[in-house]
């Protein structure tokens, strides 16, 4: 029971990815999965051909898992309920609502965590605003109270998720959208603002913020190793 992620995901989802000023490449395929599927996942991927990163395997195989396909220069990223990159969301209940990605508001999510955002990251993030409206579900819409409840009790996931909606309404018109698009994306980056502003916060959100930038509220990843023809690790 795998569900893509990341940028092929939102490609699937979005039809405006596939367009000009949005559209970008793909090298690598991001996956969400149970931890107790582990080894039926390794098998599905050996199946296809690919080679598990024996290293990064046996370290980190509990909770994330990386295929290599050499022939076609491709990798697979596969993280096993949890997802940590900067921030840290356990999807492990999210993994079933959707057929083939997790939901959008997920797929929003593993976006707005990112610290260092890059130029592919703000056309993903465009990509889903514009094409999808704030609501109070999941289907066809951006879960907005979900979102909501997972900053309200943590202030890091809410301080970067704030700090990049508002990166994301100030970049928006720089993606060749037109001037009603462009409005499109700001109200719903405005909306989602206002869900998550309005979410009643818990005890530790509230003692975190007191201590607010003065303490690293994110933790940046290690680079994985590029994608390097004939190498496993």
């Amino acid at each position: 029971m795998l569900k893509l992620i990341g940028g092929v995901a939102v490609a699937m989802r979005c039809p405006s990815a596939r367009r000009d000023g949005l559209r970008r490449s793909y090298v690598d395929m991001d996956f969400v999965g149970h931890e107790k599927q582990s080894k039926a996942i390794n098998g599905f991927f050996a199946e296809m051909g690919y080679q598990p990163r024996p290293r990064f395997n046996a370290m980190m195989g509990s909770k994330r898992l990386i295929f290599n396909d050499l022939a076609n220069e491709r990798r697979a990223d596969i993280f096993l309920d949890v997802f940590e990159m900067c921030h840290k969301f356990n999807f492990g209940e999210r993994v079933g609502l959707e057929p083939l990605t997790l939901p959008l508001a997920d797929l929003l999510a593993t976006k707005l965590q990112i610290v260092q955002l890059n130029d592919k990251d703000l056309k993903d993030l465009t990509a889903l605003v514009l094409d999808h409206d704030v609501g109070p579900g999941d289907g066809e819409m951006i879960n907005g109270p979900y979102l909501a409840r997972l900053c309200s009790n943590d202030w890091g996931a809410y301080k970067t998720f704030t700090m990049n909606l508002s990166r994301l309404e100030t970049s928006a018109e720089g993606c060749g959208l037109k001037e009603s698009e462009t409005d499109v994306v700001r109200g719903r980056v405005r909306k989602l603002v206002d869900t998550i502003e309005r979410e009643p916060k818990s005890l530790a959100w509230r003692m975190r913020a007191r201590v607010g930038e003065k303490k690293t509220w994110y933790e940046l990843p290690e680079n994985d190793k590029p994608f390097v023809v004939g190498s496993l690790d």
